[in-house]
């Protein structure tokens, strides 16, 4: 009996949950001194719906400016938090091939996304290379299906 229980309790669930498939979700973005860091960390903690505090680096700019970047690293139910955040914008962009992540995933499936900080700021975000927060989703390593249709699907279900 008692083997019976271990090994019952050993086998992995037959139907993994969407937030499995997510392994981590990395944000990063640079604050200069004419910005408020406070709000900016205030809107990148909204947009991912975490309460995670992001890792604090502080730099020197050319002219001795301070600038710091901060760093927010998601593992586990965190990471599914903030991809659920990220799915929702990017629900509201439009569709996965309108706003081109086919071009956002490199050969192991990450996702790379760039939105504007100060659009996220507003509390509108909008995908951007200017001054970004920069956005990587990494999957797990049993994606079967091919990339666009695997965060499409996850998109569309964590946008519900």
């Amino acid at each position: 009996m008692f083997a019976t229980v271990c090994q019952a309790s050993l086998l992995p669930d037959r139907e993994p949950s969407a937030h499995r498939e997510i392994q981590s979700v990395s944000v990063s973005c640079f604050v200069h001194a004419t910005e408020d860091e406070e709000k900016v960390k205030t809107a990148v903690l909204a947009l991912l719906g975490s309460d995670t505090p992001p890792d604090e680096e502080r730099l020197e700019g050319h002219y001795g400016n301070t600038i710091v970047r901060l760093t927010w690293r998601l593992l586990g139910d965190d990471a599914w938090t903030a991809f659920q955040g990220l799915a929702r914008v990017i629900d509201r962009l439009g569709s996965t091939e309108r706003i081109g992540l086919q071009d956002c995933i490199d050969e192991h499936g990450a996702l790379f996304l760039r939105f504007n900080k100060q659009s996220i700021v507003r509390g509108s975000p909008v995908l951007s290379s200017s001054d970004p927060v920069r956005v990587k989703v990494k999957p797990r390593g049993f994606m079967k299906s091919d990339p666009i249709e695997f965060y499409g699907r996850l998109v569309e279900s964590a946008a519900r």
